[in-house]
């Protein structure tokens, strides 16, 4: 057998270092003169050093990066202005500029409730999951076997949701609650008889999921009929209902009859339900309701100012291939040991496009794993324990107040409850003294206040709420004849005896092993170590931008003054976060070159939604209503047109040319036929196959021509900022993942954020908020979304300044071309511009390699695990494909590393191409290898153990091994399985 340095003779060997000049100093380029300072934030984001860079474009061919973006960058789009950003700032000045910003913020004590509830995160989960890189740096879980331990937490959060809600299959987490509650209602709308379109919605509800719901279903034509639940019209116009399990203003109430009524008409009952109530409370699923949502914040997750927190969607099996948002299963892998994958992918946007129920692609995935290990640390013990304190207190809080004289309600409630005073005076005289004590109450009507306790909720704090209703202001230790520690109130007197809960829940062992710090720091890295993250290697995803999330940028994450804000406190408690949106939305606009910026939507499919919104209103605001047709090119992401119908439009394909651009003949044809119609066109720029398309003026100049709007999916705007401006280029819209191009990390699969910028004309048609002035369609519950994840991108952008955020562009352009040029001549690049050259991604041609050798693209990104690598992003946009992004954050030593993983895999295949190596048991097949399986007493593969497991020098010295052989994916969807089952006791 060969070995690897057989297979690949040149496999340490760098044509970077190979074209060093004899006397080792490399020429200059101009521009690295401005940013050759040491101590600069700016090198320790960009991976090659100024020497390094001046190699890599020696092997181009090429002098400077200013001559690499001449040849990449066509001349016509190139921006005419630098940034005007300021210059970098330090590590320190960015942390010092933000503790000053912070301060500004004003952390009361709030009682708000409306769906949000402060908790304690476990210092325990806080260190080692929303603070640790191993964490919050992994990529989404499309290589499963190397994402073991990330799936288990999922899994986990699925199970804690469907034993709590009493339903049979849940998700692996949504957005946040408002947008929970609207894909339920297009979940019941696509199910509904022909003809019934109108979904009925509790007064109870929480006013932003109300909101949100509008939102949604007015480009669908979704009535909307807001009323008491005991006055709903269910009729045979009538598709589904919602109902709120405790109410906003905390009532419980037994909707067992309704539920019966609506399915006695083949209505859809949708009900959203706070979790921690459901361990006192009967589930909903056990009074017949089809699907179940709502939010885990109060599950560790802090409040941060809205956001971001992990939503929860259960339902019925029967909807399962209707359920939004991704879905862990259990399958088995090639040695027959269970493991787990991302389920039934096939129902999901990039697959059915246009036919997709959902354009939810960005989940929050580091949230429902903080929730997940919250109610593994708590138990169901410890959770209903914590009820019981929150229920008790609420309890003995009203009833004292009522003692005063107040009507308090409602009868029955778990940890809210509203005071009616006699006139507003008294309680304008309440809220006064509130605020004297920076105490925040929910002023429901001008006569009653509301009140929610949570967790973090003291005898103290119960005193102090207290004595704003008696008008005195005793110190706690002098307080005479109040008990705080008084006897729960009987559950049976108090709830409906009809809905307590007298079913177990989680009551599989990981929910009840863990209870000491010790066991669960054990299992939290456990779990860890069978996930790969950027803290082992590279991630080159194309189109995903895994670049460096710096510890410096997250760490304001944590701090009280940004995490500890519910998203309703007065403005005047938030000006630090006002002054950061403006400083942001001012920062990104300068990047974009567009009039103004939205923060709201809190994922990229979000900001695509709330982009094409803007557009339908901006058509109906000039009477043209009837413009409905949006052009996307084949090649598009999935979600865009998913976004378009979720939008109310008809989506149009776009032909590509031979060379990946954008068929312009395709384009004008269609926009001519469609003229009268044409709402707008999405296009992703630089192209989805990796090229600066040279036509984009002339494309936007047809759309405009014709009535339409141009939307830029902002998706590759790595390879824009410094270089050109989305809004000199012609578009009128375009969405900004933040969690890309600006550093909020991928965590798993979420966070995101995904913010819109547009032209002044649109303007006045972005998204609002019910609790802000001149509300205008939310598309996410919290006013600027996930709020507290803000300050990354923040602080990236004030590290790096206008000449750091310019050179990274260039660096990305650099890498990804050096990665082009090392490889084309084993995998052919599929796609370049004019000059030979690709932007900041590239698509590598592995189809050929089908028929010479039976290898598919899945099996070199199986074989890629060996060495130590995520694949690429594979057979998308091109079946049979690989497209690479390295990113700027990569260094040459990476790159490099990389390149000879790929072309010591291409000699791989040579050996099966030529007949040495097995057609099916070979190294590729067989991928890929884990530590059971190579140290085996028994081997029968025609290759040796080493070959298998250490192929690369570098995995000698440092080995991440999958924790699973190769998973198949079939067997899943056939057996479908999404709770924990017993193996993962072991």
């Amino acid at each position: 057998m060969t070995d690897s340095a057989t297979l690949n003779p040149a496999i340490s060997t760098s044509p970077a270092q190979e074209q060093l000049p004899t006397d080792g100093t490399p020429p200059q380029s101009p521009e690295l003169g401005l940013l050759q300072q040491s101590e600069q934030f700016v090198w320790r984001h960009i991976g090659p050093d100024p020497k390094q860079i001046e190699q890599m474009l020696a092997v181009l061919g090429l002098g400077s990066l200013q001559e690499l973006v001449e040849k990449t960058v066509p001349t016509a789009i190139r921006t005419p202005q630098p940034l005007r950003l300021g210059s970098p700032r330090t590590e320190q000045q960015v942390l010092a500029e933000l503790k000053e910003i912070a301060a500004q913020n004003q952390v009361w004590r709030s009682f708000l409730g409306m769906g949000y509830s402060n908790c304690l995160t476990p210092p325990v989960i806080q260190r080692n999951i929303l603070e640790n890189p191993g964490w919050y740096t992994q990529y989404t879980p499309y290589q499963a076997e190397i994402a073991q331990g990330r799936l288990e937490a999922l899994l986990n959060f699925q199970t804690m949701v469907i034993d709590l809600t009493g339903m049979e299959i849940a998700n692996a987490s949504l957005l946040d609650e408002a947008t929970a509650a609207a894909e339920a209602m297009t979940l019941s709308y696509g199910l509904a008889a022909k003809g019934s379109s109108i979904f009925w919605v509790d007064r109870g509800c929480h006013p932003q999921t109300l909101a949100v719901l509008q939102t949604r279903a007015e480009p669908l034509g979704i009535q909307i009929r807001v009323a008491d639940p005991a006055e709903f019209r269910l009729d045979g116009e009538s598709f589904g209902l919602l109902l709120q399990y405790p109410n906003t203003s905390g009532e419980i109430r037994d909707y067992h009859q309704l539920v019966e009524q609506a399915h006695q008409r083949g209505i859809l009952v949708t009900v959203a339900a706070d979790l921690l109530s459901l361990t006192l409370l009967k589930p909903p699923g056990e009074w017949g309701a089809d699907i179940v949502v709502g939010s885990t914040q109060r599950f560790g997750i802090p409040l941060g100012y809205g956001g971001p927190h992990a939503a929860y969607f259960a339902t019925r099996e029967a909807h399962k291939r209707l359920l939004p948002g991704r879905l862990v299963g259990v399958s088995q892998d090639a040695q027959g040991k269970p493991a787990l994958r991302l389920a039934l992918q096939t129902r999901e946007q990039h697959i059915r496009r246009d036919k997709a129920t959902s354009n939810i692609c960005t989940a929050q995935v580091l949230l429902a794993v903080m929730a997940s290990l919250y109610a593994v640390y708590h138990g169901p013990k410890g959770l209903r324990k914590m009820a019981l304190r929150i229920y008790g207190q609420a309890h003995r809080l009203a009833a004292s107040i009522r003692e005063l004289g107040y009507k308090v309600g409602p009868e029955h409630f778990f940890d809210t409850f509203w005071v009616q005073g006699q006139s507003p005076a008294q309680i304008q005289e309440i809220q006064a003294r509130a605020v004297q004590q920076r105490i925040n109450l929910r002023q429901i009507d001008e006569r009653t206040v509301g009140i929610s306790l949570d967790e973090a909720t003291t005898a103290v704090d119960i005193w102090d709420l207290f004595q704003l209703f008696t008008g005195s202001n005793l110190p706690f230790e002098e307080r005479e004849g109040w008990d705080p520690n008084q006897p729960l109130p009987d559950l049976s007197r108090s709830l409906p005896p009809s809905l307590i809960r007298t079913t177990p829940y989680l009551t599989h062992p990981v929910f009840n092993r863990y209870h000491s710090e010790t066991e669960l720091l054990r299992y939290i890295h456990r779990l860890q170590s069978r996930d790969l993250s950027l803290t082992h290697s590279m991630i080159p995803l194309g189109s995903c931008t895994m670049k460096l999330n710096a510890t410096v940028e997250m760490i304001p994450v944590s701090w009280p003054e940004f995490a500890q804000i519910h998203p309703f406190v007065p403005l005047e408690q938030t000006r630090g976060y006002q002054t950061l949106f403006a400083q942001l939305e001012q920062m990104l606009a300068e990047i974009t070159g567009f009039a103004g910026v939205s923060l709201q939507p809190n994922a990229g499919s979000q900001g695509e939604y709330a982009g094409l919104l803007a557009i339908r209103r901006y058509h109906q605001a000039r009477g043209e209503g009837h413009r409905q047709v949006c052009l996307i090119p084949t090649s598009a992401h999935g979600t865009n047109p998913a976004s378009a119908v979720m939008a109310g439009m008809r989506v149009v394909s776009v032909a590509c040319d031979a060379a990946g651009n954008i068929d312009i003949e395709d384009l004008r044809s269609k926009a001519e036929r469609h003229r009268e119609q044409l709402a707008a066109l999405m296009i992703t720029y630089p192209s989805t196959h990796g090229v600066f398309e040279e036509g984009i003026r002339d494309i936007c100049q047809i759309i405009h021509e014709a009535g339409g709007q141009v939307y830029m999916d902002g998706a590759n705007l790595n390879a824009q900022v410094g270089l050109c401006r989305p809004a000199e280029l012609g578009a009128d819209v375009c969405h900004l993942n933040l969690h890309k191009t600006f550093c909020i990390p991928h965590g798993g699969g979420g966070p995101g954020v995904g913010p819109i910028g547009v032209a002044a004309h649109l303007l006045p048609y972005l998204p609002g908020h019910p609790f802000l002035p001149g509300c205008r369609g939310p598309v996410s519950a919290a006013p600027w979304g996930s709020a507290s994840i803000l300050p990354i991108s923040w602080a990236y952008i004030r590290l790096m300044g206008s000449a750091g955020l310019t050179l990274a562009t260039q660096v990305a352009i650099l890498n990804a071309n050096y990665i082009a040029k090392r490889l084309d001549p084993y995998y052919p690049v599929l796609y370049k511009g004019s000059t030979g050259l690709v932007a900041h991604e590239c698509i590598l041609d592995l189809r050929p390699l089908k028929k010479s050798a039976g290898i598919e693209v899945e099996d070199v990104a199986k074989r890629l695990m060996d060495y130590g690598f995520h694949a690429p992003t594979i057979s998308w946009p091109v079946a049979g494909t690989m497209m690479v992004e390295p990113t700027e954050s990569e260094s040459l030593e990476e790159l490099d590393r990389f390149c000879e993983a790929m072309i010591a895999i291409r000699q791989e295949i040579a050996a099966i191409e030529r007949g040495e190596a097995d057609p099916v048991h070979n190294l590729l097949k067989q991928a890929p290898h884990t530590a059971e399986v190579v140290t085996a007493d028994q081997w029968d593969r025609p290759y040796s153990r080493s070959l298998a497991a250490y192929p690369a020098p570098w995995v000698k010295a440092h080995k991440f091994w999958p924790s699973v052989s190769r998973i198949d994916n079939a067997y899943g969807d056939r057996h479908l399985v999404c709770s924990c089952q017993p193996w993962l006791e072991d």
